[in-house]
């Protein structure tokens, strides 16, 4: 991993939704990160949080509100000629959550992964373009008599390969992998996160790691984003993150995960949050996590903490820290 090269700096990132005359779900409201070549980036958070559409709006599915996205030191979402909006669409690829509904059931396997080069390499001949689906389907633990075949007559963590392969196909350098494994069984999950590893080392890719399940997104990040109400509250190295937490927020996610260890597993104490979630349409003054915070003090429905650097490289949004 290259500590200097940024490949994907977001700035102030805003993505709200107008869902009547005066209401306005901010999903994501004004957060910044970069990601450098090479590396896992994992963005965590409750159902709701915002990071889906993190992923999404990075990736041009969901066009911004406000702030701005570069790639490679371009601003995307910018009015550009269709071959420009091509080059970056070529360059960054998303694998969605669900393998069942992401993959279309009356095109072929072959069909599905060969739709990408049809529009990005047009000059491709059709033996080609079937040598290489053959390719991609080898890259991914599949193999050709898999081509003829339709997305259902896969088990789920084969139509998530499929769904790995359409992303390769282009040969981005920029994926986003928007809860990969949550749609999957346990037992399966493990060889999806061992799968996206391996090719990250052999093409050299740089991921954003969508989940809500930390425990697994430890395994592949190299540094793990904690998002809440469509805002980052905590960023940090993915060790140092799991073993001295700053934000109570991230304390009470790592807090629910269990231990192997039987004795160690009962003789914890677990952080259980009070309350609901509050709704994105009418946020809480001040900090946003406060009304389940079990550290909140008077200053945290007043004033709404900064986004600050506590300690070396790790960054928290919490006036326990200030």
């Amino acid at each position: 991993m290259s500590a200097n090269e940024v490949l994907v700096e977001v700035k102030d990132l805003e993505k709200h939704f107008k869902l009547g005359k005066n209401s306005i779900l901010r999903a994501v409201d004004g957060i910044s990160f970069s990601i450098h070549k090479g590396e896992t980036l994992g963005l965590v958070g409750e159902s709701g949080c915002g990071k889906s559409t993190v992923g999404r709006t990075i990736t041009q599915l969901y066009s911004l509100t406000g702030g701005e996205v570069l790639f490679n030191q371009e601003r995307l979402h910018m009015a550009r000629s269709k071959e420009e909006q091509k080059k970056f669409k070529r360059s960054m690829q998303m694998i969605f959550q669900d393998p069942y509904s992401s993959l279309n059931p009356r095109m072929t396997v072959q069909e599905i992964i060969g739709e990408g080069l049809l529009i990005h390499r047009p000059n491709m001949s059709k033996k080609e373009r079937d040598y290489r689906v053959v390719e991609l389907l080898e890259l991914v633990g599949l193999n050709q008599k898999h081509a003829y075949r339709y997305p259902h007559e896969f088990s789920g963590g084969q139509r998530q390969r499929v769904g790995i392969a359409r992303a390769l196909a282009v040969e981005p350098q920029f994926i986003v992998a928007d809860e990969p494994i949550a749609a999957l069984d346990v037992s399966i999950q493990a060889q999806i996160v061992n799968l996206l590893k391996n090719l990250q080392e052999e093409k050299g890719l740089t991921y954003l790691f969508i989940a809500h399940d930390l425990s697994m997104v430890k395994h592949i990040s190299d540094r793990i984003a904690v998002m809440y109400l469509g805002k980052i509250v905590e960023m940090g190295d993915s060790e140092e993150l799991y073993e001295k937490p700053l934000h109570p927020y991230t304390e009470a996610l790592l807090s629910a995960i269990p231990l192997p260890d039987p004795k160690l597993e009962r003789s914890r104490e677990r952080i259980i949050l009070k309350g609901d979630v509050p709704s994105p349409t009418n946020l809480p003054s001040g900090c946003r996590f406060r009304t389940r915070c079990p550290k909140a003090m008077d200053i945290c429905s007043q004033i709404e903490p900064a986004f600050r650097e506590a300690e070396p490289g790790r960054f928290v949004a919490c006036h326990l820290f200030e």
